[in-house]
């Protein structure tokens, strides 16, 4: 027997209403089966509230399985924005003006396809596209998180950023590759750089000097990697450090002299120890009335004096010409009546020309390099002079080293995230074949609590040979900032 037959069955048959009318239909009644239930047809005002709590749901980015129909319909929306916007011939580099006209054409576009979203749902979806059209895309709110120091992109899925010395995944994602190579040749273009199969690897600057890495295929497997080193827009000053304990206030008053005194300064440490931030500070000590030149791969120094001239390297273009490197620079700038030479980092043979500038009477110029330590940075400088293709002794090389440079600032990431002076030290002479050097100041751990390493930047107790330069300079520093008359 059907299940049709047996529910008339349990039913009782067929029922007949007064004066032959049909009988309002009731729930059936299937006895050990139970009881089938026909829900009641919804009202009007109910199938509309719940066609939109669907729309709603449907458009949620943060409801799991839901993301690809948010992504489809900011995909369509931005799509008709750039048709629109394609026909109106308007200044992109005007973004206030800009903004309220897409803001305008966003609005007609949901109003045209009644689209029925919520104030923040509409709000958000806004400033998702509005970054795709004029900003950086999904970058925008890691980029205006100042608590974010470096952001990393792995691919179009994953994407790490470090906050507070502290490595984590962002909770966003790029659609697929093509995505990040859109993102990312808005970072490089207005640079004059490119990014393709043929130039796999460039180095960029935002436009607030955050520094820009990006590798693409085939070189990176994972698909586009961008790695963006930020920068505070209100840059550190020597009190920040001070308050965050890289430096005490004897080692800002000690460097601060040192930069009035016009010593030659290197400023070492490994990737990511904070050597531009310390040179920033550095530099800020450099009287006003002096002309700077700046000297780097992607301008990143935010120098506040008036009198800075400031040079970028140029890579070459598509058929291989007109690459200008920092050793072009280098050698340029000393035409250009600088007071002062700053070089962002030596990597190769510019060092050989750096040390001859320092040599020659541009005195209180300063650059940064990788290095493990003090000692390692004289040998690194070595190996990069001799990267410059001059045929010199090794002996001669090192005499070069040891006349230019007067101190060593070495910077160090330690373990919990933190930066610090490790080491500063001076370069004393040399002796026989060997350069000689004394530590001023140095890094002594006295500890770890709770994964935070506990210690203090202390001073040796050794003067160095360079102060009767700094003492000229008509500025006295007292013994207690080298600890003589101190106890520790």
């Amino acid at each position: 027997m059907s299940l049709l037959k047996r529910i008339e069955k349990g039913s009782g048959g067929s029922s007949s209403g007064s004066g032959g009318g049909t009988p309002p239909r009731k729930p059936p009644d299937t006895g050990g089966l139970g009881a089938l239930s026909v829900p009641p047809e919804p009202s009007s005002e109910e199938s509309k509230l719940a066609a939109m709590r669907a729309r709603r749901t449907a458009i949620d980015p943060q409801r799991p399985g839901q993301k690809s129909s948010y992504q489809d319909l900011k995909a369509r929306v931005q799509s008709k924005l750039m048709a629109e916007l394609d026909h109106q011939a308007m200044d992109l580099s005007r973004k206030h003006e800009v903004r309220a006209h897409i803001e305008e054409l966003f609005n007609a576009i949901l109003a045209d396809d009644s689209m029925v979203l919520a104030r923040g749902e509409r709000q958000n979806l806004f400033e998702a596209i509005v970054a795709e059209i004029l900003g950086f895309g999904p970058l925008e709110p890691l980029l205006a998180d100042e608590s974010i120091t470096e952001i990393m992109v792995n691919g179009p899925r994953n994407i790490f950023i470090e906050q507070k010395g502290n490595l984590s995944r962002a909770n966003i994602t790029f659609e697929n590759d093509d995505h990040v190579l859109r993102i990312l040749d808005r970072i490089v273009a207005p640079l004059g750089r490119r990014i393709d199969e043929s130039s796999p690897l460039v180095d960029a600057r935002l436009p607030d000097g955050s520094r820009v890495n990006a590798v693409i295929r085939p070189i990176s497997l994972v698909g586009p990697t961008i790695t963006i080193r930020k920068f505070s827009k209100k840059p550190l000053t020597v009190d920040d450090l001070i308050r965050f304990g890289s430096m005490t206030k004897e080692i800002a008053e000690f460097l601060r002299a040192c930069i009035i005194s016009r010593l030659n300064i290197v400023v070492s440490g490994g990737t990511g120890s904070g050597k531009t931030t310390l040179l920033n500070v550095l530099s800020s000590f450099i009287p006003n009335d002096e002309r700077i030149v700046t000297i780097e791969n992607a301008a990143e120094l935010q120098l506040r004096q008036e009198h800075v001239v400031t040079l970028e390297t140029r890579p070459p273009n598509i058929e291989g010409k007109g690459e200008i490197t920092i050793q072009d620079l280098v050698v340029n700038s000393l035409r250009m009546r600088p007071d002062r030479i700053v070089v962002g980092e030596c990597r190769a043979g510019e060092a050989l020309d750096m040390l001859q500038a320092m040599n020659t009477g541009h005195d209180g110029s300063l650059t940064t390099a990788h290095s493990n330590s003090p000692r390692d940075t004289l040998a690194r400088l070595e190996v990069m002079c001799l990267m410059s293709g001059m045929d010199l002794p090794v002996r001669a090389i090192r005499e070069q080293i040891a006349s230019a440079i007067d101190m060593i600032c070495h910077q160090s990431r330690f373990r919990d995230g933190t930066r610090k002076i490790e080491k500063i030290s001076e370069v004393q002479g040399m002796e026989g074949e060997i350069i000689t050097m004394s530590d001023i100041f140095e890094f002594e751990q006295t500890g770890i609590e709770g994964g935070k390493i506990i210690g203090r930047i202390r001073p040796t107790g050794l003067r160095p040979k360079f102060i009767d330069r700094i003492e000229q300079s008509g500025i006295h520093l007292a013994p207690s900032v080298f600890g003589i008359g101190r106890n520790y």
